[in-house]
């Protein structure tokens, strides 16, 4: 790919993610608006405004408050905040909060981490997050970037689960190990790993059933599944993949803390941010645990399924049109 196409792709990229972050950036900075006008400086009650958009925005409780304060802060500083100054701070803290957040680069650009063959990645996350579609979108783009994929329907408890990844490796042209519903989702991780080493692959992609009955009952299959790869692969997954489903806000730190106590998450995908205005609840989740986003979702085609960058998002979220 020549330095013309790199350049056309990042711009391409930067638009859909600006498309699919236009709710928020709308309904934040509509409230921000109306806290402001006729004001000339940041005072008290304008941070109480503030507060209630961040809030509004699903950024969190706990998240929200580091940004007021560390806003109080400066004000208290500098006596006189004007408010076009606002923005600029605001969108500072924001940036320090996602610096603070783990990075892990290991998929930019749909590449893979070296060092071993095939990479194996467990995806797990309640019913209805988008879980099975972003396997599907994975696959499409991986396979875009010359990489061999091949999926494992693990989520043998639901058999649309099973047909709905079936018609995505179809649509990607990537092999698929299934069974018949019912099956031992452990068994079926376990010819996928089997076969993948076969056909010398360079990625496998496994769903799991999306159920959150209980902690111990989430343990006890996910550790079945990793227990039974590993006979073919020791060192098997190397990553554990959480998708979460960013429209619900609040619910999906809720999700966020029930798999990541059960299990040893390692990723996270937040997908359907196109379709909010909660697109906030990513500072929360990058606040609040410390495991990296890596894959957000914007949109429904596989496109639209970009590999997460700190920069690009603030820059997105502070796209505001020129006036």
């Amino acid at each position: 790919m020549g330095l013309f196409d790199k350049f056309f792709e990042k711009k391409q990229q930067e638009q859909t993610l600006n498309k699919g972050l236009e709710k928020t950036r709308i309904g934040f900075f509509a409230t921000l608006t109306k806290a402001i006008a006729g004001k000339s400086a940041v005072d008290e009650k304008m941070l109480d405004e503030l507060e209630n958009a961040l809030i509004g925005a699903d950024v969190g409780i706990e998240t929200t408050v580091k940004i007021i304060e560390a806003l109080e802060k400066r004000v208290n500083k500098d006596k006189y905040l004007h408010t076009s100054e606002l923005y600029k701070i605001l969108k500072e803290e924001i940036q320090n909060i996602l610096v603070a957040a783990p990075q892990d680069n290991s998929y930019q650009n749909y590449e893979l981490p070296t060092g071993h063959k095939p990479h194996i990645i467990l995806v797990v996350g309640v019913n209805g997050v988008g879980k099975t579609t972003t396997i599907g979108k994975l696959a499409h783009n991986f396979t875009l970037a010359g990489k061999s994929v091949l999926l494992g329907a693990a989520d043998t408890f639901r058999a649309a689960a099973v047909d709905q990844l079936t018609i995505w490796s179809e649509r990607a042209g990537v092999p698929i190990v299934k069974k018949e519903m019912g099956s031992d989702p452990a068994a079926v991780a376990f010819d996928t790993v089997k076969s993948g080493v076969a056909k010398n692959v360079d990625l496998i992609i496994i769903d799991t059933a999306g159920r959150l009955h209980n902690k111990a009952y989430l343990m006890d299959e996910l550790t079945k599944i990793k227990r039974v790869i590993q006979k073919v692969i020791p060192t098997a997954p190397q990553e554990v993949m959480l998708v979460l489903d960013g429209s619900t806000g609040q619910n999906a730190l809720e999700q966020a803390k029930h798999f990541t106590a059960a299990t040893d998450v390692t990723a996270l995908t937040i997908t359907k941010l196109d379709g909010t205005a909660k697109g906030g609840v990513v500072l929360a989740i990058a606040n609040l645990f410390k495991i990296p986003v890596k894959f957000i979702g914007v949109g429904e085609k596989a496109e639209d399924l970009l590999v997460f960058n700190k920069q690009d998002f603030v820059d997105s979220l502070f796209n505001l049109p020129a006036e």
